[in-house]
């Protein structure tokens, strides 16, 4: 029992998986080992029988390959990659004219399925190649392809009906003299010359008497490539005008579907799945595959017309900025300002405001990171008169102001500080309210105002307790115990020189003192509940 549980489970889904890795890798002959194994749990698989036909047909052995493409056609004789191969197998073993029978059924079942086409044309190039071009040979009169017509249909007939009256004879007899060549060319298009090789055909009667090495009458399955194209002439002749027919050929010939143009529905639905994705690999911390996916959208949407997509412009725009973003978070700086001037650019050309907004509140960005906060504030004020929302012009200012600290600008700083916090306040955004008040408290203490910076850190205080943030609050004590020493020391200083103000007696050094032990006593009251709320859990 022990050895048996320390085997792996093998189904067959992984014996499938394995088999078709190493197909790809070529190593058909290790493949064909995993398709025999899965066959042996689910025998008669369709799908594992094509794949193992696949794998034949690369080793050469092309026998089996057809048996097993048949044998698929056994269990579903509609199912389109088992006619595939099978039209493949008797391809590659010359059977030219039977692998062309089947590559008609096939493309007649999934006419969506570009490579019955293929198989098609390569068939008849084949045959061309062998025995000489269909069109060469002259039909010498009208009655001469009626008759080879009447003759096929008759015989395809003979497999349902045993016999016919002759008034329904005498009544195709008219059908088919109502169909001159002229029309039924225009009808079967290329395929045309088709039919007039396989009626051709019926005229050698030793071919017709023979068989393929699988048991089946030639002459059967001539009769059945002739009915096929008999069955689609009739339908388009009621289906379609011929000018309609001559358009969808034209289609045919430059590539089936492929041509055809996407809706615009789908495109939309194409781009905005994109751009989520973009945005959500960013986000995840795969800045890397996020930029590589934004730029090969970018490729593919230059590419574009603007009819397909009226809004081109705008998205292109929106991908630089992307990018960008990404950049500046693999630490590309110079890259990603770059990215942030296009998507600028773009945007001022196409007079797109919210776009010239995003762009210039990303190349501040980029140069605050990089140190240069010059550059950094000349950009964002350009943007201030851009901002409509309260909580915008809050961050915008606080990111200004902090620019200006750096600079030590301290009183413009602390001028931002305050049109960030007011920014907040009509927002009602308590974490914007702290960012800005602990911004004048910093300024504050750069200007050596030690007093108005220990009211706005005990302010910044309360407000660190309602969002709420621990991290936050230990900080604030932090600065509130560090200004509170510089503030002793300069009423000290100013008590031995005799210049203590008005202002500063009533606010002496002891209450200094008593303020920054009750902020503290209040900072680790605050942080007991939260160790004891630890040490519960």
């Amino acid at each position: 029992m022990a050895d048996d549980e320390s085997l792996p489970v093998v189904t067959f889904g992984s014996l499938m998986t394995e088999g078709t890795t190493l197909s790809r890798r070529g190593l058909h002959d290790k493949a064909l080992g995993c398709f025999n194994d899965a066959l042996k749990l689910r025998a008669g698989d369709k799908h594992c029988l094509i794949t193992r036909s696949k794998c034949f047909l690369k080793l050469g052995d092309t026998e089996n390959s057809l048996k097993d493409a048949e044998a698929s056609l056994q269990i579903d004789k509609t199912f389109p990659e088992g006619l595939y191969q099978k039209a493949e197998a008797l391809y590659t073993m010359g059977d030219f004219e039977f692998a062309l029978v089947f590559y008609h059924r096939g493309r007649r079942l999934r006419p969506d399925m570009h490579k019955f086409q293929l198989g098609i044309n390569k068939a008849e190039e084949a045959i061309v190649n062998c025995i000489g071009n269909p069109s060469s040979l002259k039909l010498e009169s009208k009655e001469e392809l009626c008759f080879v017509s009447r003759q096929a249909e008759l015989q395809s007939k003979k497999d349902n009906q045993k016999q016919q009256n002759k008034p329904k004879d005498q009544k195709d007899q008219k059908q088919t003299k109502k169909q001159s060549p002229k029309t039924e060319q225009q009808l079967l298009g290329e395929l045309y010359a088709d039919k007039a090789y396989l009626e051709k055909l019926l005229k050698d009667e030793d071919l017709m008497q023979s068989s393929t090495r699988q048991g089946i009458k030639v002459m059967d399955l001539v009769l059945d490539g002739i009915s096929y194209l008999n069955h689609r002439r009739d339908f388009w002749q009621q289906q379609k005008p011929i000018y309609a027919r001559v358009y969808e050929r034209k289609v045919l010939r430059q590539g089936w579907m492929q041509d055809k143009k996407q809706k615009p529905s789908d495109i939309s639905r194409s781009i905005a799945k994109n751009m989520e994705d973009i945005d959500l690999l960013l986000a995840r911390g795969s800045a890397e595959e996020s930029c590589r996916k934004a730029e090969r959208m970018l490729k593919k949407i230059q590419t574009w017309s603007e009819n397909e997509v009226p809004n081109k412009n705008e998205l292109i725009g929106n991908l630089h900025s992307c990018i960008g973003s990404a950049q500046l978070a693999m630490g590309q700086m110079e890259a990603a300002l770059r990215s942030h001037k296009m998507d600028l650019d773009c945007a001022r050309q196409n007079s797109l405001t919210d776009a010239v907004s995003r762009a210039l509140d990303n190349i501040g960005h980029v140069y605050a990171r990089i140190g240069k906060f010059q550059q950094a504030i000349n950009t964002w004020e350009e943007k201030i008169p851009l901002v409509q929302s309260s909580l915008e012009k809050a961050w915008l200012f606080h990111e200004i102001g902090r620019c200006y600290l750096e600079l030590d600008k301290a009183e413009v700083a602390q001028d931002y500080g305050q049109k960030s916090l007011q920014s907040a306040d009509e927002e009602g955004d308590v974490e914007w309210q702290l960012h800005a008040t602990v911004l004048v408290a910093q300024a504050q203490v750069k200007m050596k105002d030690y007093q108005s910076a220990i009211m706005n850190f005990e302010r910044a205080l309360e407000k660190a307790k309602l969002v709420p943030s621990e991290t936050a609050q230990n900080a604030i004590i932090a600065a509130l115990d560090n200004v509170s020493k510089s503030f002793i020391a300069e009423l000290n200083k100013s008590h031995k020189d005799g210049i203590l103000s008005h202002k500063d007696r009533l606010f002496s050094s002891e209450d200094i003192k008593n303020t920054t032990e009750n902020v503290k006593e209040e900072g680790n009251e605050n942080e007991k509940p939260s160790e004891e709320a630890r040490n519960g859990t």
